[in-house]
Protein backbone atom coordinates (compact mmCIF):
# COMPACT_ATOMS: atom_id res chain seq x y z
CA UNK A 1 0.00 0.00 0.00
CA UNK A 2 1.42 3.24 -1.10
CA UNK A 3 2.21 6.25 1.09
CA UNK A 4 -0.46 8.11 -0.37
CA UNK A 5 -3.18 5.63 0.18
CA UNK A 6 -2.32 5.32 4.05
CA UNK A 7 -2.07 8.80 4.75
CA UNK A 8 -5.64 9.02 2.75
CA UNK A 9 -6.83 6.36 5.00
CA UNK A 10 -5.91 7.78 8.13
CA UNK A 11 -7.03 11.68 7.48
CA UNK A 12 -10.81 9.83 6.66
CA UNK A 13 -10.60 7.48 9.65
CA UNK A 14 -9.62 10.60 11.90
CA UNK A 15 -12.61 12.82 10.52
CA UNK A 16 -15.17 9.95 11.11
CA UNK A 17 -13.85 9.67 14.56
CA UNK A 18 -14.41 13.26 15.08
CA UNK A 19 -17.90 13.51 13.56
CA UNK A 20 -18.75 10.93 16.19
CA UNK A 21 -17.25 12.47 19.13
CA UNK A 22 -18.89 15.86 17.94
CA UNK A 23 -22.47 13.79 17.78
CA UNK A 24 -22.38 11.83 20.90
CA UNK A 25 -20.79 15.33 23.25
CA UNK A 26 -24.09 16.96 21.35
CA UNK A 27 -26.30 13.90 22.22
CA UNK A 28 -24.91 13.41 25.64
CA UNK A 29 -24.37 17.12 26.75
CA UNK A 30 -20.66 16.86 27.45
CA UNK A 31 -18.63 19.37 26.30
CA UNK A 32 -16.28 22.02 27.97
CA UNK A 33 -18.60 25.06 29.02
CA UNK A 34 -21.95 23.02 28.40
CA UNK A 35 -24.83 23.90 30.72
CA UNK A 36 -24.30 20.89 33.59
CA UNK A 37 -27.50 20.94 35.25
CA UNK A 38 -30.51 18.86 35.30
CA UNK A 39 -31.83 18.09 31.46
CA UNK A 40 -35.49 17.37 30.77
CA UNK A 41 -36.70 17.07 27.58
CA UNK A 42 -39.98 18.08 25.89
CA UNK A 43 -41.48 17.30 22.81
CA UNK A 44 -43.28 20.08 21.96
CA UNK A 45 -42.96 23.61 22.12
CA UNK A 46 -46.33 24.48 24.07
CA UNK A 47 -45.27 22.12 26.49
CA UNK A 48 -41.95 22.94 26.46
CA UNK A 49 -43.25 26.82 27.05
CA UNK A 50 -45.29 25.38 30.38
CA UNK A 51 -42.45 23.14 31.60
CA UNK A 52 -39.44 26.27 31.73
CA UNK A 53 -41.71 28.18 33.22
CA UNK A 54 -41.94 25.51 36.16
CA UNK A 55 -38.29 24.17 35.75
CA UNK A 56 -37.15 28.04 36.22
CA UNK A 57 -33.52 27.90 36.64
CA UNK A 58 -33.03 24.82 38.41
CA UNK A 59 -32.91 22.60 34.96
CA UNK A 60 -31.94 22.89 31.89
CA UNK A 61 -35.54 22.27 29.52
CA UNK A 62 -34.41 20.98 25.91
CA UNK A 63 -37.61 21.05 23.04
CA UNK A 64 -37.48 18.89 20.28
CA UNK A 65 -40.68 20.97 18.15
CA UNK A 66 -39.16 24.03 16.37
CA UNK A 67 -41.69 27.04 16.65
CA UNK A 68 -44.49 26.66 13.92
CA UNK A 69 -44.29 23.02 13.57
CA UNK A 70 -47.38 20.56 13.33
CA UNK A 71 -46.76 18.29 16.07
CA UNK A 72 -48.78 15.21 14.72
CA UNK A 73 -45.88 15.10 11.71
CA UNK A 74 -42.48 16.24 13.15
CA UNK A 75 -39.80 13.81 13.56
CA UNK A 76 -36.58 13.75 15.59
CA UNK A 77 -32.73 13.41 14.62
CA UNK A 78 -30.62 10.98 15.70
CA UNK A 79 -28.79 13.27 17.87
CA UNK A 80 -32.43 14.53 19.27
CA UNK A 81 -33.42 10.66 19.61
CA UNK A 82 -30.26 10.03 21.99
CA UNK A 83 -31.34 13.36 23.96
CA UNK A 84 -34.56 11.60 24.96
CA UNK A 85 -32.81 8.72 26.47
CA UNK A 86 -30.49 10.97 28.87
CA UNK A 87 -32.51 12.79 29.90
CA UNK A 88 -34.02 13.14 33.31
CA UNK A 89 -37.09 13.72 32.86
CA UNK A 90 -39.42 13.45 29.59
CA UNK A 91 -42.24 15.73 29.40
CA UNK A 92 -44.77 14.56 26.01
CA UNK A 93 -48.06 15.31 25.43
CA UNK A 94 -49.21 11.70 24.77
CA UNK A 95 -52.96 10.63 23.46
CA UNK A 96 -51.89 10.17 20.48
CA UNK A 97 -50.26 13.84 19.50
CA UNK A 98 -46.75 13.28 18.94
CA UNK A 99 -47.03 10.37 16.29
CA UNK A 100 -43.95 10.04 14.52
CA UNK A 101 -41.91 10.70 18.14
CA UNK A 102 -44.18 8.03 20.51
CA UNK A 103 -41.68 5.15 19.50
CA UNK A 104 -38.92 7.50 20.60
CA UNK A 105 -40.23 8.16 24.28
CA UNK A 106 -41.45 4.28 24.48
CA UNK A 107 -37.83 3.43 24.01
CA UNK A 108 -36.61 6.22 26.60
CA UNK A 109 -38.87 5.07 29.39
CA UNK A 110 -37.79 1.25 28.43
CA UNK A 111 -34.18 2.66 29.00
CA UNK A 112 -35.52 3.46 32.68
CA UNK A 113 -35.50 7.26 31.70
CA UNK A 114 -38.90 8.59 33.42
CA UNK A 115 -41.68 10.16 31.59
CA UNK A 116 -44.79 12.08 31.86
CA UNK A 117 -47.82 12.38 29.79
CA UNK A 118 -49.71 15.20 30.14
CA UNK A 119 -52.36 14.63 28.27
CA UNK A 120 -53.58 11.64 29.75
CA UNK A 121 -53.25 13.57 33.27
CA UNK A 122 -55.43 15.85 32.03
CA UNK A 123 -58.97 14.41 32.46
CA UNK A 124 -58.51 13.67 28.52
CA UNK A 125 -61.92 14.30 26.34
CA UNK A 126 -63.17 12.01 23.82
CA UNK A 127 -63.53 13.79 19.97
CA UNK A 128 -67.41 14.47 19.52
CA UNK A 129 -69.31 17.52 17.86
CA UNK A 130 -72.88 18.85 17.04
CA UNK A 131 -72.88 17.70 13.68
CA UNK A 132 -75.03 14.50 12.77
CA UNK A 133 -72.30 11.48 12.55
CA UNK A 134 -69.58 12.68 14.94
CA UNK A 135 -66.78 14.08 13.70
CA UNK A 136 -65.64 11.20 11.44
CA UNK A 137 -62.14 9.47 11.58
CA UNK A 138 -61.30 9.30 15.34
CA UNK A 139 -64.84 9.55 16.72
CA UNK A 140 -64.87 8.37 20.60
CA UNK A 141 -60.58 8.54 20.59
CA UNK A 142 -59.21 10.66 22.98
CA UNK A 143 -58.63 14.24 22.26
CA UNK A 144 -55.05 15.15 23.24
CA UNK A 145 -55.21 18.80 22.70
CA UNK A 146 -56.36 19.33 26.33
CA UNK A 147 -53.87 23.18 26.43
CA UNK A 148 -56.64 24.80 24.59
CA UNK A 149 -58.29 24.56 27.86
CA UNK A 150 -56.60 26.74 30.82
CA UNK A 151 -57.74 25.36 33.76
CA UNK A 152 -56.74 21.53 32.50
CA UNK A 153 -53.37 23.37 31.84
CA UNK A 154 -53.11 24.79 35.53
CA UNK A 155 -53.48 21.25 36.27
CA UNK A 156 -50.92 19.64 34.34
CA UNK A 157 -48.37 22.65 35.51
CA UNK A 158 -48.96 21.20 38.96
CA UNK A 159 -48.16 17.99 37.72
CA UNK A 160 -45.06 18.76 35.81
CA UNK A 161 -43.66 20.69 39.06
CA UNK A 162 -44.61 17.11 40.89
CA UNK A 163 -42.27 15.26 38.75
CA UNK A 164 -39.54 17.31 38.53
CA UNK A 165 -39.31 17.08 41.96
CA UNK A 166 -39.72 13.67 42.11
CA UNK A 167 -37.02 12.91 39.02
CA UNK A 168 -34.55 15.70 38.56
CA UNK A 169 -32.21 15.13 41.22
CA UNK A 170 -30.40 18.50 42.32
CA UNK A 171 -33.27 20.86 41.73
CA UNK A 172 -34.89 23.13 44.75
CA UNK A 173 -38.18 21.84 45.64
CA UNK A 174 -39.22 25.11 46.72
CA UNK A 175 -37.98 27.39 43.89
CA UNK A 176 -39.88 24.96 41.90
CA UNK A 177 -43.37 24.97 44.02
CA UNK A 178 -42.79 29.32 43.78
CA UNK A 179 -42.91 28.98 40.15
CA UNK A 180 -45.55 26.74 39.97
CA UNK A 181 -47.70 28.89 42.31
CA UNK A 182 -46.53 31.46 40.39
CA UNK A 183 -47.49 30.16 37.50
CA UNK A 184 -50.74 29.05 37.91
CA UNK A 185 -51.67 32.02 38.99
CA UNK A 186 -51.13 33.62 35.70
CA UNK A 187 -52.96 30.53 34.21
CA UNK A 188 -56.56 31.12 36.54
CA UNK A 189 -56.09 34.99 35.58
CA UNK A 190 -56.06 33.52 31.74
CA UNK A 191 -59.18 31.90 32.32
CA UNK A 192 -61.41 34.10 33.93
CA UNK A 193 -60.30 36.78 31.08
CA UNK A 194 -61.35 34.18 28.63
CA UNK A 195 -64.26 33.82 30.13
CA UNK A 196 -65.43 37.24 29.88
CA UNK A 197 -64.01 37.91 26.90
CA UNK A 198 -66.35 35.15 25.52
CA UNK A 199 -69.26 36.62 27.82
CA UNK A 200 -70.14 38.81 24.79
CA UNK A 201 -70.90 36.87 22.04
CA UNK A 202 -74.55 35.52 21.58
CA UNK A 203 -75.70 31.90 22.52
CA UNK A 204 -76.47 31.59 18.63
CA UNK A 205 -73.12 32.49 17.68
CA UNK A 206 -71.36 29.99 19.85
CA UNK A 207 -70.94 27.19 17.13
CA UNK A 208 -67.17 26.42 16.01
CA UNK A 209 -65.76 25.62 13.08
CA UNK A 210 -62.34 24.46 12.64
CA UNK A 211 -59.48 23.31 10.15
CA UNK A 212 -59.54 19.75 12.33
CA UNK A 213 -60.84 19.06 16.10
CA UNK A 214 -58.80 20.62 18.16
CA UNK A 215 -61.16 22.97 20.35
CA UNK A 216 -62.81 20.58 21.89
CA UNK A 217 -61.67 21.24 25.10
CA UNK A 218 -62.00 25.42 25.05
CA UNK A 219 -65.55 24.51 24.17
CA UNK A 220 -66.42 22.28 26.78
CA UNK A 221 -65.12 24.68 29.08
CA UNK A 222 -66.50 28.21 27.52
CA UNK A 223 -69.62 26.82 26.45
CA UNK A 224 -68.94 26.62 22.68
CA UNK A 225 -70.62 24.16 20.12
CA UNK A 226 -68.24 22.32 17.91
CA UNK A 227 -70.24 22.32 14.98
CA UNK A 228 -67.63 20.28 12.46
CA UNK A 229 -64.23 20.22 11.01
CA UNK A 230 -62.52 20.65 7.38
CA UNK A 231 -60.48 17.54 8.49
CA UNK A 232 -62.65 15.17 10.14
CA UNK A 233 -60.24 13.67 12.61
CA UNK A 234 -58.24 15.19 15.47
CA UNK A 235 -54.56 15.03 13.13
CA UNK A 236 -54.04 17.28 10.41
CA UNK A 237 -52.29 14.29 9.22
CA UNK A 238 -55.88 13.14 7.04
CA UNK A 239 -57.36 14.54 4.21
CA UNK A 240 -60.96 15.80 4.15
CA UNK A 241 -63.40 14.07 1.05
CA UNK A 242 -65.86 14.97 -0.76
CA UNK A 243 -68.80 13.78 1.20
CA UNK A 244 -66.84 15.02 4.44
CA UNK A 245 -66.87 18.78 3.01
CA UNK A 246 -70.62 18.13 1.85
CA UNK A 247 -71.55 16.82 5.27
CA UNK A 248 -70.17 20.23 6.85
CA UNK A 249 -71.27 22.43 4.68
CA UNK A 250 -74.81 21.26 4.88
CA UNK A 251 -74.27 21.47 8.84
CA UNK A 252 -72.52 24.98 8.30
CA UNK A 253 -75.66 26.16 6.59
CA UNK A 254 -78.07 24.52 9.55
CA UNK A 255 -76.29 26.05 11.92
CA UNK A 256 -75.71 30.12 9.82
CA UNK A 257 -72.39 29.51 10.45
CA UNK A 258 -70.18 31.26 8.08
CA UNK A 259 -67.13 31.52 10.29
CA UNK A 260 -64.43 28.87 10.14
CA UNK A 261 -61.18 28.84 12.44
CA UNK A 262 -58.07 27.49 10.98
CA UNK A 263 -54.42 27.42 11.74
CA UNK A 264 -52.66 30.31 10.90
CA UNK A 265 -50.43 27.89 8.07
CA UNK A 266 -53.36 27.16 6.42
CA UNK A 267 -55.82 30.20 6.40
CA UNK A 268 -56.11 30.77 2.45
CA UNK A 269 -56.04 27.00 1.42
CA UNK A 270 -58.87 26.37 3.76
CA UNK A 271 -60.74 29.58 2.81
CA UNK A 272 -60.57 28.46 -1.55
CA UNK A 273 -61.58 24.49 -0.49
CA UNK A 274 -64.91 25.90 1.56
CA UNK A 275 -65.89 29.15 -1.30
CA UNK A 276 -65.89 26.48 -3.61
CA UNK A 277 -68.04 23.89 -1.61
CA UNK A 278 -70.15 26.60 -0.55
CA UNK A 279 -70.54 28.64 -3.11
CA UNK A 280 -70.16 32.19 -0.98
CA UNK A 281 -67.95 34.04 1.26
CA UNK A 282 -66.64 32.54 3.90
CA UNK A 283 -64.43 34.29 7.11
CA UNK A 284 -61.83 32.22 7.89
CA UNK A 285 -59.90 33.42 10.87
CA UNK A 286 -56.46 32.31 11.66
CA UNK A 287 -55.60 31.10 14.75
CA UNK A 288 -52.48 29.63 16.19
CA UNK A 289 -53.83 26.51 17.36
CA UNK A 290 -51.02 23.80 17.91
CA UNK A 291 -47.80 25.71 18.03
CA UNK A 292 -45.83 28.45 19.05
CA UNK A 293 -44.17 30.68 17.35
CA UNK A 294 -40.78 32.19 17.41
CA UNK A 295 -40.85 34.78 20.51
CA UNK A 296 -42.08 38.52 18.75
CA UNK A 297 -44.18 36.50 16.24
CA UNK A 298 -47.70 36.60 17.93
CA UNK A 299 -47.88 33.60 19.67
CA UNK A 300 -43.97 33.13 21.86
CA UNK A 301 -45.69 31.83 24.83
CA UNK A 302 -48.87 29.73 25.62
CA UNK A 303 -49.77 32.83 27.63
CA UNK A 304 -49.41 34.98 24.45
CA UNK A 305 -51.18 32.02 22.15
CA UNK A 306 -53.79 31.52 24.12
CA UNK A 307 -54.89 35.37 24.60
CA UNK A 308 -54.32 36.32 20.65
CA UNK A 309 -56.69 33.30 19.81
CA UNK A 310 -59.35 34.70 22.58
CA UNK A 311 -59.48 38.08 21.25
CA UNK A 312 -59.64 36.97 17.52
CA UNK A 313 -62.47 34.25 17.97
CA UNK A 314 -64.54 36.78 19.89
CA UNK A 315 -63.94 39.13 17.07
CA UNK A 316 -64.75 36.36 14.33
CA UNK A 317 -67.84 35.22 15.97
CA UNK A 318 -69.50 38.81 17.30
CA UNK A 319 -68.56 40.20 14.06
CA UNK A 320 -71.10 40.46 10.88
Amino acid sequence: MSVRVRAARLRALLLTLVAFLVVAGTATGCGPGDDDRPRIVVTTNILGDITREIAGGEAQVSVLMKPNADPHSFGLSAVQAAELENADLVVHNGLGLEENVTRHVEAARESGVATFAAGEAADPLTFHTDEEGGPGDGAGAPDPHFWTDPDRVRKVAGLIADRIIEHVDGVDEKAVRDNAERYGGQLAALSTWMEKSFAAIPEGRRALVTNHHVFGYLAERFGFRVIGAVIPSGTTLASPSSSDLRSLTRAMEQADVRTVFADSSQPTRLADVLRRETGGDVNVVPLYSESLTEKGGGAGTYLEMMRANTSAMADGLTGD
